[in-house]
This record gives structure tokens, C-alpha cells and sequence, in this order.
């Protein structure tokens, strides 16, 4: 078996950050926050990617926006900002590299009606005005010293396909790293991710480029790779409670050997650590709220993983999900835990 490494024998690089391997995790609004981006990374991805901060917030200081662009402390700080006026970017990327980036990710692919409409014209609505765009891009790179990088789609829609010549431009301005979701933005998350569309990009450019959308698994990541050309792929939502699989990736890529699913008893360490994490990042009362989606995925991985019927997944989801109480939730997890065992077993 041919591994990306042999493939591609030289490291991948951002300007002059070397990257540890070539499985990113996906920048996600309100998922990859710091205790989830310090535990993907714990557990093997190349690069994670903060949440997308709209730049104006984290110029005027919103707490919650200060608190998305924490670093994780491992690896690479990458800060996601999004914005659709110059002055805004370029200062929100001036505070950013000042709180510690090592990396500014411009977000030019967010489908979101609260990003792209209304006074806001902010991700992917930029798609529909390169010229714009590029000043945003220009006065991102001109704010900043460390690498700038771009998020985008492949278009606004099926009669925009204009990614090939945004990511030329990009290119041309300095951006150092192109990042494609296989989607037009009217696409949102429908249908499946076009990595064959993606090859175009890399045609147009010659610097780093990564091919995002749909890469659920090992051989998905494979085909993303052969059908975009890229040079790496991002991980969004096949990590929802899978934090393991971009780091099985990586792994997979480098020795050819397939990892088993982690065992229950190792998943339930995982989301118990998440937990516990994302309670102390916000705050008992912010973090219950915010914990809930990454239990609920915790819990259908295990399900899936011990073939648990969904009558069980669904009491337990509706216990655990409703709870108020961590050291409860605690309880109820080793009780699921244990319920799904039962269910392998038998």
C-alpha cells in the first residue's frame, strides 16, 4: 500500500511551520472548542483549527469570542476569523497573532444564513465578490507576520464554480495554504462532497492545498486525496464523537496498519475527559449546555460500536442529555457504558 507519506515524502508546510502529519481537523462553530481541539490533537491529528470568530467580536472583546481563540497548547495555533469589512480583519488578525496565533485562517466557506446574510456578507457570501474578497485577503496578510491560510467552497452555487480562480488569486496576494469544502454554498450540507471538483484548484495553484467534506474514514480520505490532488484532508463532522479518527487516519497513512475502533472502556475515558474539560473551559453552568452534543454523539458512537439496540441509546440519550448534575451525568455514563457492554456481549 502506497501511505501518504511516501506519497508525499517531504513535510507538509505552512510558510515555515511544519505540520505533524496531514489529517486536520475541521474548524466547526460551536464544536472545536479548546477542550475538544486539545483532545483530537492529543490524540493524533496533524493540525486543529479553532472556531470561526467573527473578527469585529474579537476586536470589541466578547468574551465568548476571546474564548474561542484560545491555544490548546499543542501544536500549532490556527485562529479562524471571518469578517467582510478590511478593517475589522485586519485588526481582529493583528489581536489574534498578539494572543498567540501561530496561524490566521480566513473563513470564506461558512454556508450559515446568519453569516452570509443580512449586513453581514460575511463566509461563503464572499464567493460572490472576488475583487472584495481579495481586499479582505490583502489587508488580513498586509495586519499580520505569521502565515495566513483560506477556507472556501467551491462556489455560491452550481453556476459559480469559482474556487479555481479565488484560490489563484489568494495565492497571489500570499496566502500560503488553500483549504476546499467539496460543496457549493447553496449545497450546504446536502448531497456529497465533489473532491473530483477540487482538482481544478490544484491545477490553479502551487502552494499547500486540502480537500475537506465527507472524509468519515480511511478510505473516504483516500479517495478525497486521489480525486482532488490535495495534499492533505480535513475532518469535520466524522469526528463528532469519534475524536480518535483523524489520528487514525494520520496513523494509517504513515504505516499502512488499521486501528480497531477504540473499546468501550477506552470511549468512555474519552468523553469522560471531555467533559470534565469543557465544564472547567466555560464554567459548570455555560459548559452543561455546551457538553450535550458531544455526550449525544459520544453515546451513538459507543451504541454503534457494541451494536446497541436503539431503544437502549435513546433512554440513556434521554437520561443524560437532561441531566443537570455532572456527577450524575458521570453515574449515567458508566451506567450506559456498562448497559452497552452488555449489548456487545450479547
Amino acid at each position: 500500500m502506497t501511505t501518504l507519506n511516501s506519497a508525499n515524502p517531504k513535510p507538509l508546510r505552512i510558510g515555515d511551520i511544519e505540520i505533524a502529519n496531514r489529517v486536520i481537523l475541521a474548524p466547526m462553530t460551536g464544536i472545536t472548542d479548546v477542550p475538544f481541539r486539545r483532545q483530537v490533537a492529543e490524540l493524533g491529528a496533524g493540525l486543529v483549527v479553532s472556531e470561526m470568530t467573527a473578527s469585529a467580536d474579537l476586536v470589541n472583546g466578547r468574551p465568548m469570542s476571546v474564548l474561542r481563540c484560545e491555544a490548546t497548547g499543542l501544536g500549532p495555533h490556527v485562529v479562524q476569523l471571518a469578517g467582510c469589512e478590511t478593517r475589522w480583519m485586519a485588526e481582529g488578525a493583528r489581536i489574534a497573532e498578539a494572543s498567540g496565533a501561530d496561524i490566521i485562517d480566513i473563513n470564506m466557506g461558512c454556508p450559515a444564513r446568519k453569516v452570509t446574510g443580512g449586513t453581514g456578507q460575511s463566509g461563503s457570501a464572499l464567493m460572490r465578490d472576488l475583487d472584495h474578497a481579495l481586499k479582505l485577503i490583502e489587508a488580513t496578510i498586509a495586519a499580520v507576520r505569521v502565515p495566513v491560510t483560506l477556507k472556501m467552497r467551491l462556489g455560491w452555487d452550481d453556476q459559480s464554480i469559482n474556487a479555481p480562480e479565488l484560490a489563484r488569486r489568494a495565492e497571489a496576494a500570499g496566502v500560503q495554504l488553500i483549504t476546499v469544502h467539496g460543496r457549493t454554498r447553496c449545497q450546504f450540507y446536502k448531497g456529497e462532497a465533489d473532491w473530483g471538483a477540487i482538482r481544478a484548484v490544484r491545477d490553479a495553484i502551487g502552494i499547500p492545498l486540502i480537500v475537506n467534506g465527507d472524509v468519515t474514514s480511511f478510505e473516504k480520505a483516500v479517495s478525497a486525496l486521489e480525486l482532488s490532488g490535495a495534499d492533505a484532508v480535513m475532518v469535520g463532522r466524522g469526528a463528532y464523537g469519534r475524536p480518535w479518527l483523524p489520528g487514525q487516519i494520520a496513523r494509517r497513512f504513515e504505516t499502512g496498519i488499521a486501528e480497531a475502533v477504540p473499546t468501550l472502556p477506552v470511549q468512555l475515558g474519552y468523553v469522560r475527559k471531555l467533559y470534565d474539560g469543557i465544564l472547567s473551559h466555560y464554567g459548570a453552568r455555560v459548559g452543561l449546555r455546551h457538553a450535550r452534543k458531544h455526550l449525544g454523539w459520544a453515546l451513538d458512537a459507543a451504541a454503534a460500536t457494541s451494536c446497541a439496540p436503539d431503544a437502549v441509546l435513546k433512554t440513556w440519550k434521554q437520561t443524560i442529555l437532561t441531566a443537570e448534575d455532572p456527577a450524575g451525568v458521570h453515574r449515567s455514563l458508566d451506567d450506559a457504558f456498562d448497559d452497552f457492554t452488555w449489548s456487545a456481549a450479547a
